[in-house]
This record gives C-alpha cells, sequence and structure tokens, in this order.
C-alpha cells in the first residue's frame, strides 16, 4: 500500500503524523511511504531522516493526497485539503466531526472513508489515540492557565501555588478522565488548591485515592458546578463524550458571578467547547474576554508541544496504521472491533452514531456497507 503523509495546514499546527521509525516498519512490511517535503520540520524531524527511514520526499501537498491510498494525519481536512478528498481514499486522524457539519458534508460528498482517532475504542471502552494528547492537554492546561493569570497577559496576577502567607490558586477541573487527572497532578504538584468535579462516583473515589484526599472531588450537578465556578481562579474544562458534542456545563449567566481576570481553559473544544461562551481559537490569536474573564479555547493546543506530541502520538498509532496498511480498511475494521469503531463516514455514509446524533443526521451501521 501507498501510505502518505501530508504536511499540517491548520493554524501553527506542527505536528506529524508518522516518525522515522513509523517510516521503517511500513517500508521493512513491503509498502510504500510518501512524507512531503519539511511536513517533520515543526516536530524536529528533518527530511533526511525520513529518507535515511525509506521514505520519499514528495515535493507538494497534491503529490502525497493523489498518489496515496491511506493518508495519515493529525488534524481534520482544512478547506484548502478539500481538493484532494476523492473516492476510495482512507484518511486516518482526528476529525472530531461533531462541531464541523460543513467538513462532514464535504467527506461524505467526495465519499472519502475517513477513521477518525478520537472514536476508535478498545474492547475495554479504553480510547488509546486520544489517551496521549488528553495527557498532553491536560498537563498543558495548567501551564496556559497560570501564565493567563498573569497580570500583563490579561489574568487576575495570582500565582497558581501562593507563598507562604498568601493562599494558592483555586482550580477546579471539570472532568476526571484522562485530561482531568493530568491536569490536576500538574495543578496540584504547583501547588494550586484542586477540585475535581465528575458525575462518575467510582472515579471520584479513585481520584481521592490517587491524591490521598488532597484534592477535593466533588459530585457534578448544576448547582455544585455553579458554585464552583463562582470560587475559581481557573476553570479548566475536559468533559468527553466520545464523538459526540461535549456537554455545555458552565453557563453564560454564570461568568457575571466570577472575579474579573479569572481563566477558562476548555481542552474540549474539539467537540464544541464545555463553557456556553466557548468558540474555536489559535495559536495566533489564542484569548479573548466574556464579561472580563479570559477564554483559551485553541483546537489544537498540543501543537505548541509538537515534538513531545508527535511522538507521544505516533506511539499509539502505529499499530492501527500497520493494520490498515497491512489489511486495508475493510478487512481492518471487519478484522479489529477498535478499527470498525474508528470509521467515521464510509462510501458517502455516515457511519458514527454520536457524529450523527450531534449534527441531526441519519447514520448507517457500518457492517451494513461492508
Amino acid at each position: 500500500m501507498i501510505i502518505g503523509v501530508p504536511a499540517e495546514v491548520k493554524d501553527h499546527e506542527s505536528r506529524t503524523g508518522l516518525v522515522p521509525s513509523g517510516v521503517t516498519a511500513l517500508v521493512e512490511a513491503g509498502h510504500t511511504v510518501l512524507v512531503q517535503e519539511g511536513a517533520g520540520l515543526g516536530s524536529s524531524i528533518p527530511d533526511a531522516a525520513y529518507r535515511a527511514a525509506g521514505a520519499s520526499i514528495a515535493p507538494d501537498a497534491g503529490s502525497v493526497w493523489r498518489t496515496a491510498q491511506l493518508v495519515v494525519k493529525v488534524k481534520e481536512p482544512q478547506p484548502s485539503e478539500y481538493g484532494f478528498l476523492r473516492p476510495g481514499l482512507t484518511l486516518f486522524t482526528y476529525l472530531h466531526l461533531a462541531p464541523l457539519p460543513e467538513l462532514t458534508a464535504k467527506l461524505l460528498e467526495t465519499g472519502v472513508n475517513a477513521a477518525a482517532y478520537e472514536t476508535l475504542r478498545e474492547r475495554d471502552g479504553s480510547l488509546p489515540l486520544l489517551i496521549p494528547m488528553s495527557e498532553v492537554a491536560g498537563r498543558m492546561s495548567v501551564q496556559i492557565g497560570a501564565r493567563y493569570l498573569e497580570k500583563p497577559n490579561g489574568g487576575r496576577g495570582i500565582l497558581l501555588g501562593g507563598v507562604p502567607g498568601v493562599a494558592p490558586a483555586n482550580v477546579v477541573i471539570l472532568g476526571g478522565g484522562i485530561v482531568g487527572l493530568n491536569a490536576a497532578k500538574t495543578a496540584f504538584g504547583m501547588g494550586a488548591h484542586v477540585t475535581v468535579i465528575d458525575k462518575n462516583l467510582d472515579r471520584l473515589r479513585q481520584l481521592d485515592d490517587i491524591f490521598h484526599s488532597n484534592v477535593t472531588t466533588l459530585a457534578s450537578n448544576v448547582w455544585t458546578v455553579r458554585e464552583a465556578v463562582k470560587r475559581a481562579d481557573l476553570v479548566i474544562g475536559g468533559v468527553l463524550i466520545p464523538g459526540a458534542s461535549a456537554p455545555r456545563l458552565v453557563r453564560k449567566e454564570w461568568l457575571r458571578d466570577m472575579r474579573a481576570g479569572s481563566v477558562l481553559v476548555d481542552v474540549a473544544i474539539d467537540q464544541g467547547g464545555c463553557f456556553e461562551t466557548s468558540r474555536p481559537t489559535t495559536h495566533t490569536d489564542p484569548v479573548y474576554f466574556v464579561d472580563e474573564v479570559l477564554h483559551y479555547c485553541v483546537s489544537n493546543m498540543p501543537a505548541a508541544v509538537p515534538h513531545t506530541s508527535t511522538l507521544a502520538l505516533t506511539n499509539a498509532t502505529m499499530p492501527y496504521v500497520m493494520a490498515l496498511a497491512r489489511k486495508g480498511l475493510e478487512q481492518a475494521s471487519m478484522d479489529n472491533p477498535a478499527i470498525y469503531e474508528s470509521v467515521n463516514t464510509f462510501r458517502g455514509r455516515l457511519t458514527c452514531a454520536a457524529v450523527a446524533g450531534s449534527l441531526g443526521l441519519e447514520h448507517s451501521e457500518l457492517r451494513s456497507l461492508l
């Protein structure tokens, strides 16, 4: 099979879909790998490293997209890439289609077979291709929040961990999953007062054990979230419903009760965001204010640390890339339930129920199309 790795074109997206070790594994298995010139530079991987691994370097994106049977990316296709989509092409990347009706329509119109990292689910319910970026984003969310709490950046002027005689910042984390756990580890390690809110009581018990009761855990309901947000200096949104739109847990009117210069970091923005006032931003223009509360809603947050993120992501994706290359999407889906779950569009039909529900569209069971 011919596997293509185009350079990412989303704003400040410097990650890449394959690293040289993955190229070598694919080439030794008898496949051909095309990497666009400069695709790895943002992740500190030169073209020479890909050549040494056995890849061919393509001069432009069109050469990759038109030749490849399987395109491996990091982020969803951008409008400038829509013209490359075609029937029979398999696309393997993060898609996050729930808040993207235009892209969904384009994938269906062109007949591309699109498998999404974020809906690939193993038998135990885990999301192995979402975990590494959730780990990165969870840890980054606290670093980012601490930076924007500084007065020159628009915040209240609070040091996250405080100092002797001065109270630390109140950090509220919505969601106790991978993002929430990693955010809590980082915030607690920096000396903040941390509260984690989740609806799953068993998960709250686990977090209480992990942190030896040094982190406050609260059961999620409207009253609990509203009262916690009022007192927060930094709120991190990390809730997830795989494939579907994120629930809006923080209402617009609550922001009026927050202190000016408080910070909201919405890690769930890829799925539409969990704050009612959230809208996607970019690394070029990352923040905005609503009722004097600073919002950071960058939809590709881990791209700020592309070397770490690329290595973490490709560690997880590589076994599935190998399966797709060896068997093709149809056979790989029949043989591997996790890959089956990842397929969002197939031959012009929407196959992900969660995406269909969020967009108000009909979906087809993939089994009926194979």
